[in-house]
């Protein structure tokens, strides 16, 4: 397949003789980014989030798939579960445009009842993240997020497969077995030539309400030993944080709170924008 009309030309690692990749002509997505971790509950989600509200916060038009469809919670982050996607005469899907211009897709935009079960096979699953990849209208955008499911299975294969992935936002905590996981999941990313740009460090110590002293709740040194194994590089670390938690009730904080969020993502980001070329 040529890489002519492709928006990833020359920002993939695919080889052009064997690449599977289909476009979308009306798209242009200048980079994609997975953010995945191979282990569930680590706040995959909310590190998604919170990446696109900080990149759209510096001008970037911003869209985030949820590739996670058999538990999608993209949309209860932007308190957006109410809003549904519509299709075009054409059978193009339409995004659902939320605050600062993001635009998200999810299984659970298509579903009558966000609590209907999705009772998939894998195959059908993978068909379904690559359909939100051909038949959404994204248009022109510089970051396309995915929010990546726990695992190393059908859709995390698929991805790196037939879409253009840039690279990987690594998502971790700092337990030993957790890093363990997420090192399977580094290890894909090597054996598939997809890049991982770094690794996020979610819910990795509680700051004292009172005396601000930063308590870490795992050995730092297991941490390092880590991140020299994986041959990957600490983006940064969040804390145990109730603004965090409640990240679906954003639009309700002041402007100190989001500025609290922000800064917390911000040094991330910025090397996030430094690796991809953005």
């Amino acid at each position: 397949m040529s890489c002519e009309g492709c928006p990833s030309k020359g920002n993939c690692g695919k080889d052009q003789s064997t690449c599977g990749v289909e476009n979308n002509p009306n798209n242009h997505i200048k980079n994609i980014v997975a953010i995945m971790s191979g282990k569930g509950g680590v706040g995959k989600s909310t590190i998604t989030v919170m990446v696109a509200k900080a990149l759209a916060k510096k001008g970037y038009k911003v869209g985030i798939m949820d590739a996670d469809i058999t538990g999608p919670s993209i949309p209860r982050l932007f308190a957006a579960e109410n809003e549904q996607a519509y299709a075009t005469k054409e059978n193009y899907i339409i995004p659902v445009e939320v605050a600062d211009g993001i635009k998200i897709i999810s299984l659970n935009f298509l579903m009558k009842n966000e609590s209907d079960p999705v009772i998939w096979r894998g195959p059908v699953i993978a068909g379904v993240v690559k359909q939100f990849y051909t038949d959404v209208l994204w248009g022109d955008l510089d970051v396309l997020l995915i929010d990546m499911p726990p695992g190393t299975g059908d859709v995390a294969l698929t991805i790196m497969q037939s879409l253009p992935v840039s690279g990987v936002l690594m998502v971790s905590t700092p337990q030993p077995m957790v890093s363990m996981i997420v090192a399977k999941a580094i290890h894909m990313c090597e054996q598939m030539h997809v890049p991982v740009y770094g690794v996020i460090e979610n819910m990795a110590y509680l700051e004292c309400p009172n005396c601000q002293e930063k308590i870490e709740f795992y050995d730092t040194a297991q941490l390092h030993q880590f991140f020299e194994d994986t041959k990957t590089k600490l983006y940064g670390t969040l804390p145990m944080l109730d603004l965090i938690r409640d990240l679906n009730t954003y639009a309700q904080y002041n402007e100190n709170q989001k500025e609290i969020v922000h800064d917390l993502i911000d040094s991330a980001v910025d090397q996030l924008i430094q690796d991809i070329g953005c």
